[in-house]
């Protein structure tokens, strides 16, 4: 059992005589107390979708939750549904749009990489590869000359995100998106 500050986010824990899903952690360390940081973190009930905020003291040990991740490759959206088929068996994964919001907008035809997190059996979240290659569909026509480290513009790509690329950048290239800091990284490999 490890303690509450080894804890990550996309973590899956029993709390509550359920299993949730971390998403969001925040460390604060409070002044004039004789203790350590307090960590509060947003989970998510993996079968109800209900939201809970609890704060932990960093040395409170929490229960890891038995899971498993599979790699998959996006199939289709089926309504407010993503379907994502399993790389080995092909068996279908059906996640709710709300509970990926973070992770859909670098999910396309191309994406590789991602894991469809399971617990019994059933598909409860998705982990994102740490960079996805994404094409840029809108942006300003790019600047001849212009350096690496010169200013930025917006870019619209190929899912909807809106990220700040170098000025180099034009539309119809593919790029690398940092996906935990949603940023610019380079050009895409070709």
């Amino acid at each position: 059992m490890p303690k509450a500050s080894d804890v990550k986010k996309n973590t899956a824990i029993e709390f509550n005589d359920g299993v949730y899903i971390i998403r969001d952690i925040e460390r604060s360390v409070p002044q004039g107390r004789a203790g350590g940081s307090l960590y509060r973190m947003r989970m998510y009930d993996v079968v109800s979708g209900l939201k809970v905020d609890h704060t932990f003291k960093d040395s409170d040990m929490v229960t890891l939750a038995d899971l498993i991740r599979r790699k998959v490759m996006f199939s289709y959206i089926d309504g407010d549904e993503y379907v994502f088929m399993d790389d080995e068996d092909y068996t279908p994964y059906n996640l709710n749009k709300d509970s990926i919001a973070d992770q859909v907008m670098f999910v396309d035809e191309n994406t590789q990489g991602m894991q469809a997190i399971l617990i019994d059996g059933n598909a409860v979240g998705l982990d994102m590869p740490a960079s996805v290659e994404l094409e840029v569909v809108e942006t300003d026509p790019s600047i001849k000359g212009a350096s690496a480290t010169s200013r930025t513009k917006p870019a619209i790509l190929s899912t909807g995100i809106s990220i700040q690329v170098p000025e180099y950048i034009s539309a119809g290239e593919r790029i690398k998106i940092n996906t935990e800091e949603r940023k610019f990284i380079s050009r895409a490999d070709k």
